[in-house]
């Protein structure tokens, strides 16, 4: 979330001052990402996806490579990044209901509890930072829209990157999505050179490497080990951070209304949190990646077959009785030795 956080901001200075066009921003720090993603998966030799992983791999792409960034991008343009923490602060309420349909989860009732709370609390404070809430506009639209792509995406990466691994899973949907971002970002650049000051193409490698890339191995990873409604909470702070970084990197005015309701988004998460705390741990035998697994002793059960402690000499205290092996399961040993 302290990689995300930066992300509004980032993209806001980004688009400022006609530098770059919001579907350049979109598109090329997909791009970029690409390389950093391609390389990894060439260098580690990763195996391809099978059958319909490349299908839920689309959802992953179409939520957050895609859908995502280029609709807060083109929000953006014409609102500040305080305004769209309000929108985006519904990301996690969003996110849970979502791993709850697509993921089996049955958290408990404080969960839902405190999850609307954290919800109500992120969208209360950032309305009114200005002193009210701003009039519903196209940019919300687009803010809604974005939220949805990406709990789309968070959801369906987060259950995928238990079968192929978190980075790999973005891995592969920043390659799936390439021939498209690769050629719209093309497509922008012609119709629209880009410029900008260092500032924005700073803000815009950031995006590329670690909005893009980067903050997703920490964030997938942490889905993966699930339960993801519950994890998917933590986003609560997202919008809390959001919101400091637009007061230092864009002068956006703070008040103590925001601080008092920062202090309640993170009280729920914390609390959102604690209740997988408190829930029972996964069996590490089923669908997870393997180096997120517990190894544990496994409970073995004595059946047909299945053989049992070898007899003990008559007489000896608490020997089961001569026989214990089935016939077919006997196992031919040497003759015990006599004498010295």
């Amino acid at each position: 979330m302290a990689a995300f956080s930066l992300t509004v901001p980032l993209t806001r200075i980004a688009v400022t001052d006609g530098g770059m066009s919001p579907l350049f921003v979109a598109c090329a720090r997909a791009a970029v990402a690409t390389v950093l993603a391609a390389t990894a998966l060439v260098i580690t030799r990763q195996p391809l996806p099978r059958g319909g992983q490349w299908i839920r791999l689309g959802v992953v792409a179409g939520g957050v490579v895609a859908g995502f960034p280029l609709l807060t991008t083109f929000a953006l343009t014409t609102t500040s990044a305080g305004h769209s923490a309000v929108v985006i602060a519904l990301l996690p309420a969003a996110t849970a209901v979502l791993a709850v349909l697509r993921g089996d989860e049955q958290p408990p009732r404080v969960f839902w509890f405190t999850a609307a709370a954290g919800a109500v609390a992120a969208v209360g404070f950032a309305a009114f930072r200005g002193g009210g809430f701003a009039a519903p506009g196209w940019a919300d639209l687009l803010l809604f829209g974005a939220v949805v792509a990406a709990a789309f995406g968070y959801a369906e990466g987060g259950l995928l990157s238990r079968e192929l691994g978190p980075w790999q899973t973005i891995s592969w949907a920043l390659v799936l999505s390439a021939p498209v971002m690769v050629t719209l970002s093309g497509v922008a650049a012609a119709v629209r050179p880009p410029t900008g000051s260092p500032a924005q193409w700073a803000s815009f490698a950031y995006l590329g490497v670690v909005s893009m890339f980067l903050g997703f191995l920490a964030w997938y990873r942490g889905l993966a080990r699930g339960p993801m409604a519950q994890v998917s909470q933590i986003q609560l702070v997202q919008p809390v951070l959001t919101l400091g970084w637009a007061a230092l990197l864009l002068r956006e005015p703070l008040t103590w209304s925001t601080a008092l309701g920062a202090l309640a988004v993170v009280a729920c998460a914390a609390i959102a949190v604690r209740t997988r705390l408190g829930r029972p741990v996964p069996d590490p035998r089923g669908s997870g990646p393997a180096g997120d697994r517990i190894s544990r002793p496994a409970e073995i059960v004595p059946g047909a077959g299945d053989p049992v402690a070898p007899p003990t000499e008559p007489g000896a205290p608490d020997g089961p009785t001569v026989g214990a092996y089935p016939a077919n399961d006997r196992i031919a040993t040497a003759p015990a030795r006599t004498g010295p």
